[in-house]
């Protein structure tokens, strides 16, 4: 099957089942967005959304993360991965917040990663989730299913090459999308030491699928039975 025709397919399915899709972080502005994005690195969505009412209670404002110190921070998000260096993160980017973007979070990658704790996938996020830029964020979710569907070549190796041939073969009005698109299938289907091939409705074109269970018929109306 033609990559092509794969991209067609995918956008077939998800614009019609999930025409539009959410991040799961929970947030009200773009400020609280970054704070959640930046402390989900290598932490699943559920705890954050755990942790950060109270984070941002305490800290409603860059001004407010801006006084406080990362021992100040730590006790709001001591259950999440990485703490100790999340909190220096956090009270570095409300100083940079405040000092350098007059308190508002920028709307340009270049200038997002500049932030403490803001690498390319996050900045992808938010210019994809408040501004609806066509940015693709890759995080581990997204790469594992565009290579497991063919969506990327196997020669991508890096989440920066797997981004530029997702967003070059995809509309720029569906990148963003398509961003959620994937990661939620990587979420609840196409999980990372099993994926559920069973429930899964992508099998007709997918690359993995058709390599893996060769002898068992595609099928569009996902009624696959037990692999």
């Amino acid at each position: 099957m033609l990559k092509k025709e794969r991209y067609r397919l995918l956008i077939d399915y998800f614009t019609e089942h999930f025409p539009e899709p959410e991040t799961e972080l929970a947030y009200t502005n773009p400020y609280e967005l970054i704070l959640a994005v930046v402390l989900s690195a290598q932490c699943t969505d559920k705890r954050v959304n755990m942790v950060t009412p109270a984070l941002f209670e305490a800290y409603p404002t860059p001004e407010h993360l801006a006084a406080a110190t990362p021992e100040e921070i730590f006790p709001y998000i001591k259950s999440i991965s990485y703490p100790n260096n999340k909190a220096k993160h956090l009270a570095g980017l409300g100083k940079m917040l405040v000092e350098q973007f007059s308190s508002e979070v920028p709307s340009t990658v270049e200038e997002l990663v500049k932030l403490p704790g803001v690498g390319r996938k996050t900045a992808n996020v938010i210019v994809s989730v408040i501004w609806n830029q066509p940015a693709m964020a890759v995080d581990t979710h997204v790469f594992r299913v565009s290579k497991r569907l063919g969506l990327v070549t196997k020669t991508a190796k890096t989440p920066l090459e797997v981004e530029k041939q997702l967003v070059s073969n995809l509309p720029q009005d569906l990148v963003s999308r398509a961003h959620h698109w994937l990661i939620l299938h990587g979420r609840y289907i196409c999980v990372s030491r099993r994926p559920k091939c069973e429930e899964c409705p992508l099998t007709h074109f997918c690359a993995f699928f058709q390599k893996n269970f060769p002898n068992i018929p595609d099928d569009p109306e996902n009624k696959l039975g037990g692999l």
